[in-house]
C-alpha cells in the first residue's frame, strides 16, 4: 500500500481521485441522500474552510488505483484539541486492513499536531459503525437527518402554517436575499449566526464563533462551487435588527435536492414562532425560484427538540441517525472542560 499526501488548491487530479471515492462509497454508506456534483465538490476541497487547516491523503494497493483516503480536519481557534476524520475506503477494497491503516496514519499525524482525539461520524447500522466501535472509539451525540418531500407539501397547508407563524410574530418583517449577503446585513447575520452556541454539542466540544471573514469565505467556496444561496431573515420593527436567518442552498447541476445550511434564532426572540415564520416563507419562495426542486434534506442533533418539531410540523420524516465518535489520539491527555454556559 502506497498513502501520499497532497494539496487539493494545487493538485487536481487527486482531488478528482477523492470525489471519485466519494462518489462511489456515498450511496453505499449514506444510501437514500443526496451525491454532490463532481464541479461543487471539487470546489469546494480546493477552497477548504475559514479557519480550519486540512491534511489529505489517499492511498493506492498494488494496482496503482486509488482505493482510500481520509480529510484531517485541524481547527485553528475552536477545538484546537480535535482533529475531525473524513475517511473512505472503496466498497470493493474493504476488509482488507486498509481503513485501519489509514486511521493509525491519520491518529498518528493528529497527535503529531498536538491534538488530543480525532472526531467522526457514521450512519449507524452500517459497517462505518461497526469498524468505528471496534476500534474503541467512544460514542456521542446522535444528529438525524431529515428529508421534505415537497411534494407532500400542500401549498395551502404551508400557506396555513406561515400564517400561523406570522399572527405569532407581529411586530416582525421578512428580509430576502439570493447569493452574498448584503454588506448592511453582514454584522446582524453574523449575530444571529451565533445563536447557533447553544445548540447541543458534545462534551468538551467548543462552539464555532462566526465573524465576517468567516461568512465570505462560505460565500467565496459557494459561488466556486455554482451554487444559489437563498436566505430568509426576520427583523424587529421595533430595534430594526435581524431576528432569525435560515440559508438553503441548491446545486443547478443537481436542482432536484436542497440541501439546509442553517436556521438560528436569536436567544431574545424566541418563542415568537420566527423559526418556522422563516422556513416556510423559504419554501414558498423556492416553489418559484427552483421549479425543479423536489426534496430538501437538514440535520438536527437527536436532542434539539424544537427545531425537529418546526421540521417535522413541516413534513420532514427521518432518513437516518449518524453516530458521532471520539477516539483518543494522545493518551494521557485529557480534553479540556466543557464550555460553561
Amino acid at each position: 500500500m502506497r498513502i501520499e499526501e497532497y494539496d487539493p488548491a494545487t493538485d487536481a487530479a487527486k482531488v478528482t481521485a477523492w470525489y471519485r471515492l466519494y462518489a462511489e462509497t456515498e450511496p453505499v454508506d449514506a444510501p437514500g441522500g443526496p451525491v454532490r456534483s463532481q464541479h461543487a465538490f471539487c470546489a469546494a476541497m480546493r477552497l477548504g474552510w475559514a479557519g480550519i487547516a486540512r491534511e489529505t491523503v489517499l492511498a493506492a494497493g498494488n494496482d496503482g488505483g486509488w482505493d482510500g483516503g481520509y480529510v484531517l480536519a485541524l481547527p485553528e481557534t475552536e477545538n484546537r484539541h480535535l482533529a475531525w476524520l473524513t475517511l473512505l475506503v472503496a466498497p470493493g477494497r474493504r476488509r482488507a486492513g486498509l481503513g485501519t491503516a489509514l486511521l493509525r496514519d491519520a491518529a498518528a499525524r493528529a497527535a503529531a499536531r498536538g491534538r488530543v482525539a480525532l472526531t467522526g461520524e457514521t450512519r449507524t447500522g452500517l459497517a462505518g459503525s461497526a469498524f468505528a466501535a471496534a476500534t474503541g472509539a467512544r460514542p456521542g451525540l446522535v444528529e438525524v437527518r431529515r428529508v421534505l418531500e415537497l411534494a407532500g407539501l400542500p401549498a395551502a397547508k404551508l400557506a396555513s402554517l406561515r400564517a400561523q407563524a406570522e399572527a405569532a410574530a407581529e411586530g416582525y418583517s421578512l428580509v430576502c436575499w439570493q447569493g452574498p449577503t448584503p454588506e448592511e446585513y453582514l454584522e446582524q447575520t453574523v449575530a444571529v449566526a451565533n445563536a447557533m452556541a447553544d445548540a447541543p454539542r458534545n462534551p468538551g466540544e467548543e462552539p464555532e464563533t462566526e465573524d465576517a471573514g468567516r461568512v465570505r469565505h462560505y460565500e467565496r467556496s459557494a459561488a466556486e462551487q455554482g451554487l444559489h444561496v437563498y436566505s430568509v431573515a426576520a427583523r424587529s420593527g421595533r430595534s430594526g435588527e435581524l431576528t432569525a436567518l435560515t440559508v438553503l442552498t441548491v446545486d443547478p447541476r443537481n436542482p432536484s435536492w436542497g440541501s439546509q445550511q442553517l436556521t438560528a434564532v436569536s436567544r431574545a426572540h424566541r418563542g415568537h414562532r420566527l423559526g418556522m415564520l422563516i422556513k416556510s416563507a423559504m419554501l414558498e419562495w423556492l416553489a418559484s425560484a427552483e421549479p425543479a426542486l423536489r426534496r430538501i434534506w437538514t440535520g438536527n442533533a437527536g436532542t434539539n427538540r424544537h427545531m425537529i418539531a418546526i421540521n417535522e410540523e413541516l413534513g420532514f420524516r427521518v432518513l437516518d441517525e449518524w453516530q458521532s465518535w471520539e477516539l483518543d489520539v494522545a493518551p494521557g491527555r485529557p480534553a479540556p472542560p466543557a464550555p460553561g454556559p
